[in-house]
């Protein structure tokens, strides 16, 4: 099993904020950056998942890319259904996910699925906001005209 790794100061170069860094150090007992290899398990474990993703998005060996991709692809199929259901037949989010999990793309492939799937989840975020108004719409004129 690989061990995903940094060093406090490949995270300092990437500028995190003072509390959470100050809560990094604290938990490893030390007063400032250096370049010991340092796991994302750690990270996770001593700051909790939001540090844990801001340092795997921003300070990690360029050699995890792989994790952070194929994590990316994971959490978008977590959101799929919904995007799907409301916007049945785009599969520009799916697309986005294989492309994530394809570890030969070129970067410009990547980027340009990232774009179509970002578009497709604005137009899957813009129609369940309509449904959802149509909705309360509905529901509103109803209870004005039957009670509640």
């Amino acid at each position: 099993m690989t061990t995903y790794t940094t060093t406090l100061n490949a995270i300092r170069a990437a500028s995190p904020c003072m509390d959470g860094w100050e809560k990094l150090l604290s938990h490893l007992g030390k007063t400032k950056a250096d370049d010991e290899p340092l796991p994302l398990l750690t990270i996770l474990d001593s700051n909790g998942l939001d540090d844990a993703l801001w340092v795997l998005s921003r300070a990690m060996q360029p050699e995890h890319d792989r994790l952070s991709r194929h994590f990316q692809a994971w959490c978008a199929e977590q959101v799929l259904p919904l995007c799907e259901a409301e916007c049945p037949g785009d599969s520009r989010i799916r697309d986005q996910i294989a492309m994530l999990r394809n570890d030969t793309a070129t970067e410009d492939e990547r980027e340009a699925a990232w774009e179509a799937a970002w578009d497709a989840a604005q137009d899957a975020q813009d129609a369940a906001r309509a449904a959802a108004w149509a909705a309360q719409e509905q529901q509103l004129r109803k209870m004005l005209t039957e009670g509640f």
